[in-house]
């Protein structure tokens, strides 16, 4: 999700005023600072305060986990020594840290270091908008309701140099090890401690383990900030990069501007610029683990009227609204589950594609439904507001949705209200909408992690809907006591139940594309890691 509408030459100006760009153009010689662009401004340097994508952006270049992401994506240790000991039925997890580990401070890390992580993202000051990430740690759940001192969560240092992970129930290997990877990166507890609720609101208020610093990041208002080799990094001598400058370019134009004169060196772009440049080796596409949903907020009286919300389910040519209005390799969502998500486990195949097309346009059936929300509400003319991120990409799929919604349900007239990014996350937490054009991007390949948006309690469920049905299958499947088949059968399970409830309209599954200068190499993007990370990056020699 993001956003346009400030005149590309300003922007430009902004941006190579405040960037002191190294680059000069594409005569440039390949070396020096690496120059990038991000579609929207980070909110912040703590994990577990992040739930949008430029916040886990800046994360990814500044801190390392147990496990890591390598340069082809693919899970590997990180600042753990050797695999995890895994004992007590698969609930105990005992991992001992590499010696000689520091932050950028020259502080050691330690296991005091996890275990005040962890306590942070269970404390309920914290209020972690990502906390279902520890949520099976023992005495999570007493720990932030306040019914029991961070101190009793299911983690602790057996030395300075081991840290145990006490879960409540057997966890699956593969989900944990990407759930180290992907979000549970370590905070310097000496930091945590005296920033408090304000550690990591500016880059200042952070010390990093990871491959670079972050430096004159003032918070999540600013537009230009650095990634600054971190020499105290264990494999300083294989980041090559010294520094990466980036820019926080919304306005499409001006990105691909300032890639081609090469002033920066890396930048996303939108359907309007791969469709007229298929042909460029430069453009790398694929899809991503991210799907887009329009969400009903269900404490309003129109949207949390199941007519209505079977009615627009039904409304939308998901494939149309792909091939036509995004027209960058997204594809039309078949199911709440994106395809190239989770594998049944005992025969390999996509649990979407055995899911089948859950989600057909059927104009006829969503009439009907819609002239029954009118009659329940006894009104015949309504108006809802759609809200979305001020984003070219996101203004065109909003516009089709307003358009297709207007043209098929008489009397109903849709506005459409965009913000930048970090306004509309905002909003969606305080409830503050009636439609909600939002998206989710899995850190893993489980089916759970999508239909868990819909779970009761889960703070990301933004519908405020209450399903106990959805809630028994969910809760059953991951109680630790099922086998692998067994977990499978009851997530198609809960699969078909949100699509009966339609508490929510699954429309796309989102690809990515950027600009990547010929100059460099390293850049990889995956499904599961959308982000660049920039300690794999070289000027080609």
């Amino acid at each position: 999700m993001k956003n346009m509408k400030k005149k590309a030459a300003t922007l430009a100006g902004v941006a190579l005023a405040a960037m002191s760009l190294a680059a000069c153009g594409n005569n440039q010689k390949a070396s020096g600072d690496l120059n990038v662009t991000l579609k929207a401004n980070a909110v912040t340097l703590d994990p577990a305060k992040t739930i949008e994508t430029p916040s886990s952006s800046m994360q990814t270049q500044a801190f390392e986990g147990l496990y890591k992401f390598d340069r082809n994506n693919k899970v590997v240790l990180g600042e753990a020594a050797k695999a995890p000991t895994v004992t007590n039925d698969g609930k105990t997890w005992t991992f001992t840290l590499k010696k000689g580990l520091k932050w950028s401070n020259g502080d050691p890390v330690t296991a005091q270091d996890y275990v005040a992580t962890m306590q942070h993202w269970a404390d309920p000051k914290t209020k972690s908008q990502s906390a279902d990430k520890i949520a099976d740690l023992v005495n999570y759940q007493a720990v932030a309701n306040g019914e029991k001192p961070v101190s009793e969560l299911g983690v602790k240092a057996l030395s300075s140099r081991q840290v145990q992970f006490n879960f409540s129930k057997k966890v699956p290997v593969a989900e944990m090890k990407n759930n180290f990877a992907a979000n549970l990166k370590p905070a310097n507890h000496k930091y945590l401690a005296k920033y408090g609720q304000t550690y990591g609101s500016s880059s200042d208020k952070a010390v990093y383990n990871g491959a670079y610093k972050v430096t004159a990041w003032n918070g999540g208002s600013d537009d230009t900030w650095s990634y600054t080799k971190n020499d105290n990094y264990d494999q300083a001598k294989q980041v090559h990069m010294k520094k990466v400058n980036v820019q926080v370019t919304k306005d499409n134009n001006t990105a691909q501007n300032l890639f081609k004169s090469g002033k920066v060196q890396e930048t996303s772009v939108t359907a309007d610029y791969v469709k007229g440049n298929k042909g460029n080796k430069e453009l790398h596409t694929a899809l991503m683990a991210t799907q887009y949903y329009l969400y009903f907020n269900g404490k309003n009286d129109l949207t949390k009227n199941e007519n209505f919300r079977q009615a627009v389910n039904y409304a939308f040519d998901n494939n149309q609204l792909a091939k036509k209005v995004l027209q960058d390799g997204s594809v039309g969502a078949t199911g709440w589950v994106p395809q190239g998500d989770m594998k049944n486990p005992t025969n390999g195949k996509d649990f979407a594609k055995e899911a089948g097309n859950l989600q057909k346009q059927n104009v006829k059936l969503a009439k009907q439904y819609w002239q029954k929300a009118q009659q329940e509400l006894g009104k015949k003319e309504l108006t809802l507001d759609l809200l979305a991120d001020n984003t070219d990409d996101q203004k065109q799929v909003a516009e089709y949705l307003q358009s297709t919604l207007q043209k098929e349900f008489k009397g109903l007239k849709v506005t459409v209200t965009t913000l930048p990014h970090a306004q509309h996350v905002a909003r969606d937490f305080a409830g503050k909408f009636e439609l909600n054009l939002t998206d989710w991007n899995s850190d893993y390949p489980d089916a759970s992690d999508f239909l868990s948006l819909l779970k009761t309690g889960n703070k990301v469920n933004f519908t405020n809907n209450t399903d106990e049905k959805l809630d028994q299958l969910l809760n059953e499947a991951d109680d630790g006591t099922k086998s692998a088949a067994e977990r499978y059968k009851l997530l198609q399970a809960a699969n078909k139940q949100v699509h009966a409830n339609a508490d929510g309209v699954p429309l796309y599954t989102a690809a990515q594309a950027h600009l990547v200068s010929s100059k460099v190499t390293g850049l990889n993007y995956g499904p599961f890691n959308t982000v660049a990370q920039y300690q794999y990056a070289q000027w080609k020699k």
